[in-house]
């Protein structure tokens, strides 16, 4: 007579214990359902959780929901079923509900199942509670991890493009989505959808826009959080690409009161909703985000502004010490030629006076090119022939030196310009083949005249190199103004 008491008190201690055994949420629930049919011997059972949206659970079942008897003897399938519920608190909160069914035919479950299970109810209740703060510690920890790693990443020297991607990519992995999209306000208005992060093909996602006037613009742009339950049924979404996603977090990347842009973060249809700690996360993420973004704008621009200032130290030292102390030794030079007795030195200090004046157009194109902005295009046509020649000296083994005559930027029109680039890179290129080359000269007039009296811009590229093939050692080019 004791001894199913006794069976029925050690198989409640080993549901215990199984509910005990594991920190994540889904397996602790599942071992409580699977311990509790096993307990007092029900056919099936599952768990209904009060708030599916908290914890992102829906049912909990028992995998095989007709378990077979303890006895073997199978009952008759059209018996009525025996059921019983059960209540799941955590602390003062219903969790849920157990329902088990009994056998078709089967006996009915006891008052004394009933509490068994109500035993078994209190320990889940503990273990679920647990699972719960180890599950909230855990997503805390990663998404606090992956803010520190943005910020890190931002602030080493990433573009603007490069630093949109990567809060993209490391918000969609920390959530959990199917994509990871930065949005930017349009001047129509709307909102753009700027980089992407996705497995799928991302290129059909960057472009697609909201028009302005959508129903979810006025929260977006005024810095407000939106959160979605399907995305492709939601009037408020107008993308084109709206029809591939489910739940959605829409969050602001706002930071000193300067509006970035939207982070967005869509599952695929029929995934779980986010839960309200995954949103507080998140949103909690794309703040730390729109900081890092603003605190590495403004790195970057005192990195700029740091380099102009030097280039701009670099040009006035050239100018203040360099070129004055050559032009001053030019006209002592200059000034010597012209003394008497001076002649067995007169074709020496001429020479000299051309190098020093060479020299010093060549520290004055030096200087230009020091003014120009360190990122992006040149600008004007002095810019660009320096950029050609800076980008020709890999291939010549030495830098060219560079000559400009007159006005060329204001002088010579933009089609102009490019015909004499075309034909500058013609030279270089023929110079790259020539051998034994030590230097390569360039020089561009825009003061230069045609035989018929035409103003013109004239391009000379010379080298003092054995010319190969038939290609002439200096290649002279000049168009009409």
């Amino acid at each position: 007579m004791t001894a199913r008491p006794a069976s029925r008190l050690t198989r409640l201690l080993d549901a215990v214990l199984g509910v005990g055994t594991d920190l994540d949420l889904r397996s602790t629930l599942q071992h409580f359902v699977e311990g509790a049919a096993e307990l007092i011997d029900a056919a099936s059972a599952e768990l209904l959780p009060a708030d599916p949206g908290r914890d992102g659970l829906t049912e909990i079942r028992t995998p095989a929901p007709d378990r077979p008897s303890r006895t073997g003897t199978p009952a008759p399938k059209d018996a009525p079923a025996h059921r019983l519920r059960v209540p799941i608190h955590v602390r003062d909160e219903k969790f849920g509900e157990l329902h088990l069914a009994g056998r078709p035919g089967g006996p009915a479950f006891t008052a004394a199942d009933e509490q068994l299970l109500r035993v078994l109810a209190t320990q889940a209740g503990i273990a679920i509670g647990n699972a719960r703060l180890y599950e909230a510690a855990r997503q805390r920890e990663r998404w606090i991890e992956g803010a520190a790693a943005v910020t890190t990443a931002l602030l080493t020297g990433e573009s603007a493009d490069d630093a949109l991607t990567t809060v993209a990519e490391r918000a969609r992995l920390l959530a959990d989505a199917s994509a990871g999209v930065i949005l930017q306000p349009t001047p129509e208005g709307g909102m753009e959808i700027v980089t992407a992060s996705t497995p799928d093909d991302p290129d059909a996602i960057v472009g697609a826009t909201i028009a302005p006037g959508s129903p979810v613009l006025a929260q977006l742009l005024g810095g407000e959080p939106v959160f979605i339950a399907d995305s492709a049924t939601d009037p408020r979404m107008t993308t084109h690409v709206r029809h591939r996603f489910g739940p959605s977090m829409m969050l602001p990347l706002q930071a000193s009161g300067r509006l970035i842009g939207t982070l967005a973060l869509p599952r695929r249809r029929g995934d779980r909703p986010y839960t309200a700690a995954e949103r507080l996360l998140a949103t909690q993420f794309a703040s730390q985000a729109a900081l890092a973004l603003v605190l590495a704008d403004a790195q970057h621009g005192r990195e700029r502004l740091a380099v102009y200032e030097d280039r701009d130290r670099i040009a006035r030292d050239l100018h203040d010490l360099v070129v004055q102390r050559l032009f001053a030794t030019g006209m002592m030079l200059e000034s010597t030629r012209r003394r008497p007795g001076a002649e067995d030195v007169g074709d020496i200090l001429g020479r000299a006076v051309d190098e020093l004046r060479s020299t010093v157009q060549e520290v004055r194109t030096a200087i230009i090119a020091l003014q120009q902005p360190p990122a992006g295009p040149p600008a004007g046509l002095r810019g660009r022939v320096l950029r050609e020649t800076a980008s020709a000296a890999a291939a010549l083994g030495l830098p060219p030196s560079t000559h400009f005559t007159g006005p060329v930027d204001t002088r010579v029109p933009d089609p102009v310009a490019d015909r004499l680039l075309t034909a500058l890179r013609r030279a270089l290129a023929a110079a790259s083949r020539a051998h034994d080359v030590t230097r390569v000269e360039v020089a561009v007039d825009a003061t230069a005249s045609l035989p018929d009296g035409r103003d013109a811009v004239r391009l000379t590229v010379s080298h003092d190199g054995t010319p190969g093939g038939q290609e002439p050692a200096t290649v002279t080019w000049q168009y009409p103004l």
